[in-house]
């Protein structure tokens, strides 16, 4: 039998005249899987799984077929999976409704069919719930921000490089030409040695401050005390999770430092990327940050506006502020700033008529986010965004951030993996957690990389 008739006569099934494709794992068959595609399991769907990492990215995919969802809120993943279900009908021209849903993440993770793991819940539970889809052997991309701290963010990319898994930052920015652009002509020196770096990223949140709030009751589609998992309890208010009924308003967790870390680290993981991206400094973190801000206060207690200075050890800075999403690149030969979404502004209009030559570097190929993370499962290769690199830039922000609520400048030892003399910052890379809804191995894990602070 040959490959095309082995899928004709096996790759379907029917129950009450459905068609029910039979989803073979890749893992069971490599590239000669009978069916050819990737089994994505998603963690979490709202907001953005739905709207960005679902229907503007896997369902257009041929390589992959999403084959289980999860989610802590019931009507979110009835939502999902008939956004699934419709978009698999439409393309095979049957009545498809096979996506399986579960209401615990660990039964999406142990679904045999599932390959990969798109991590897309609240931040707070970004890394464990990677970390027990890591140690389990799937392959995973994991939402920005990472983490919300160092030792939990660690722990993931040394989960990874112990099981050898592909894994990717699921950003998107990168795979943006007038991004990638900016990166080609400074990369190939146009602008000359690079002095200083300025990030800028949106006040989408400033003035949003929200006071105490009163204990609500809890929605029946939502298991209230698995959506705060790792996260200490809490009372229940609308404004400290998600609106109900609906995937289009943008969630009060976001705004919360017990699940986030404010747009510091959520709009710094796409523009401080590419700036570290720019800088070489992918893997490197600065050697001294300073900086001011300030932060909403009651229910609503992220951070609304910052003003920071990194320096590397090299001598090169990266101012990092509210203002408008951009990264502009500071050389001695020039400049180059662009911003967010396709704006490219140069110090001399000559700048933009450069491309490559042969033996110079180039990103015209560069794939999608989904594409990219889709190919690292299929060869083996690294992802263009790793884990490592999406540690780097949250670790990045992050600092920022101990460093304003320290008040003080911050020194960073790479050695020790600690601030220099500061026992209350590093403490603040720590985040202690609980242990429900969490497994022993992943508990174990965890535990392992929280940061001691110095004395």
């Amino acid at each position: 039998m040959n490959r095309k008739e082995f899928i004709k006569r096996s790759g379907m099934a029917t129950l009450g005249g459905i068609v029910l494709p039979t989803i073979v794992p890749s893992s069971v068959f490599g590239k000669n899987a009978p069916s050819n595609r990737i089994g994505v399991g998603m963690i979490g769907v709202g907001r953005q799984a739905v709207s960005v990492n679902l229907k503007n990215g896997f369902l257009k995919l041929d390589n992959c077929q999403v084959v289980a969802i999860n989610d802590v809120d019931s009507w979110r993943m009835g939502n999902a999976a008939k956004v699934i279900n419709d978009a698999y009908s439409a393309k095979k021209g049957v009545t498809y409704a096979g996506v399986k849903s579960h209401d615990d993440y660990r039964e999406l993770i142990a679904n045999k069919n599932v390959d990969a793991v798109m991590i897309s819940t609240s931040d707070h539970w970004h890394s464990p719930a990677a970390i027990a889809a890591v140690l389990a052997g799937k392959h995973v991309s994991v939402e920005k921000a990472l983490s919300v701290s160092y030792s939990h963010s660690r722990a993931l990319v040394e989960a990874v490089k112990m099981k050898g898994v592909a894994n990717r930052l699921d950003s998107e920015f990168r795979s943006l030409e007038p991004f990638w652009k900016t990166i080609e002509i400074v990369h190939n020196g146009v602008i000359g040695k690079l002095t200083n770096v300025k990030v800028g990223v949106p006040a989408e949140l400033s003035g949003s401050a929200l006071g105490p709030q009163p204990e609500m009751a809890i929605p029946k589609e939502l298991n209230y005390d698995m959506w705060l998992g790792p996260a200490f309890p809490a009372p229940y208010n609308v404004n400290r999770v998600h609106d109900p009924h609906t995937i289009e308003t943008r969630p009060g967790w976001l705004r919360n430092e017990d699940y986030s870390n404010g747009m510091i680290v959520n709009w710094g993981a796409h523009l401080c990327d590419i700036a570290l991206w720019g800088m070489r400094k992918e893997v490197e973190l600065p050697v001294s940050i300073a900086g001011t801000g300030s932060f909403s206060k009651g229910l609503w207690n992220s951070i609304e506006s910052f003003n920071l200075n990194y320096k590397y050890a090299d001598g090169l800075t990266m101012n990092y502020i509210i203002d408008q999403p951009y990264v502009k690149f500071e050389g001695d030969k020039g400049w180059i700033k662009v911003t967010y979404p396709d704006k490219i502004e140069v110090s001399d209009p000559s700048i933009l008529k450069y491309k490559p030559g042969p033996n110079e570097i180039s990103y015209k190929d560069t794939l999608t986010d989904k594409a990219d993370f889709l190919r690292a499962i299929e060869t083996g290769k690294k992802a263009f965004e790793p884990l490592e690199v999406g540690h780097n830039v949250y670790s990045t922000t992050l600092m920022g951030l101990i460093a304003i609520k320290q008040g003080c400048e911050l020194n960073w030892d790479k050695t020790a993996m600690k601030f220099t003399g500061n026992s209350a910052a590093n403490a603040m890379l720590n985040r202690p957690f609980r242990e429900k809804w969490l497994d022993k191995n992943v508990v174990d894990w965890m535990n392992k990389f929280q940061q001691v602070p110095l004395k």
